[in-house]
């Protein structure tokens, strides 16, 4: 008689068993779960042994994880394809097990550099996206398309931040040595209206300060809902939503590249793609008369 022994649950097998058993697993679509399951297997084959307060030290972690992605250095989507599933597995670890503190895997570089400087989300995109999810997260996604910060310095951001007639705060780029200065256009200084001061931090969730983790697994929720998993869509991309509003509002060219710390030609390359013709030419004629001073 064949004896039947309980999983270990300290081991990273047993996280991969739950996140397989979870309602967000099952809830993808079917054509993702197909593609995920092999890699769900090969994920709990490599690191199943490894205790789960390992992956809670991620200076000691992150070499091993980037060992296994190493595999496909030759590939550079499969590497990443491998590393996001294993990101999203140790993301449902940190919330809502609570298994560990952070998820290690966002600290390790993905190694396909395909350019994606003039992939934004439109405004449908984010329509879609905010009729499902929550206000918390609808405040967080407004402000990344209104203002162009980096989702850390999102997260960093205080109501002390907030001046007169602009957001002023030092970027998490350059350690901390670059000041971004964002102007309080009529429609960020209406989504800072609305946002409820609960915290010192301007974004929260729940009463409490949004993290990464936490902002990567509603996200990934939400875009299951969707039906947008395997959709090139990400939360980076707000930042060329926010340089198609910057240009609408009446700033220029060279002012949208200083504020995003990107080149002229991107900011350019967005306008032209997003920006309808009508708009440039409205956005044109306002910056030539205030340069008149009519």
């Amino acid at each position: 008689m064949s004896e039947h022994r309980a999983p270990d649950t300290s081991r990273f097998r047993s996280l991969v068993t739950l996140y397989r058993a979870s309602g967000e697993y099952k809830n993808l679509a079917n054509s993702t779960k197909e593609k995920w399951s092999p890699w769900l297997d090969r994920i709990a084959e490599h690191f199943g042994d490894l205790r789960i307060a390992q992956f809670d030290r991620p200076e000691k972690i992150r070499p091993i994880i980037r060992q296994w992605r190493n595999r496909w250095v030759d590939k550079p989507r499969t590497a990443d394809y491998a590393l996001q599933v294993l990101s999203r597995a140790l993301s449902y670890a940190v919330d809502p097990l609570g298994k560990i503190a952070g998820n290690p895997a966002e600290g390790v570089k993905r190694l396909y550099a395909g350019d994606r400087s003039d992939i934004i989300w439109t405004a449908k995109d984010i329509e879609h996206f905010k009729a499902v999810c929550s206000a918390d997260l609808a405040n967080v996604i407004d402000l990344a398309a209104h203002t162009g910060l980096r989702r850390g310095d999102l997260l960093k951001l205080a109501w002390g931040h907030v001046v007169d007639d602009a957001i002023v705060i030092n970027t998490g780029k350059s350690r901390q040595r670059r000041e971004v200065i964002i102007p309080l256009h009529d429609d960020l200084r209406a989504i800072l209206t609305r946002i409820p001061k609960l915290s010192a931090t301007v974004l929260t969730n729940r009463k409490k300060p949004w993290t990464d983790s936490a902002i990567e697994s509603a996200m990934h929720r939400t875009k299951a809902t969707l039906g947008w998993t395997d959709r090139n869509l990400n939360f980076h991309d707000l930042r060329g939503t926010a340089a198609t509003k910057f240009y609408v509002c009446g700033l220029s060219e060279r002012v949208i590249a200083e504020i995003l710390g990107w080149s002229e030609d991107n900011v350019s390359k967005i306008v032209r793609k997003y920006v309808g013709r009508n708009a440039a030419v409205k956005a044109v004629i306002a910056q030539l008369r205030t340069g008149q001073g009519t």
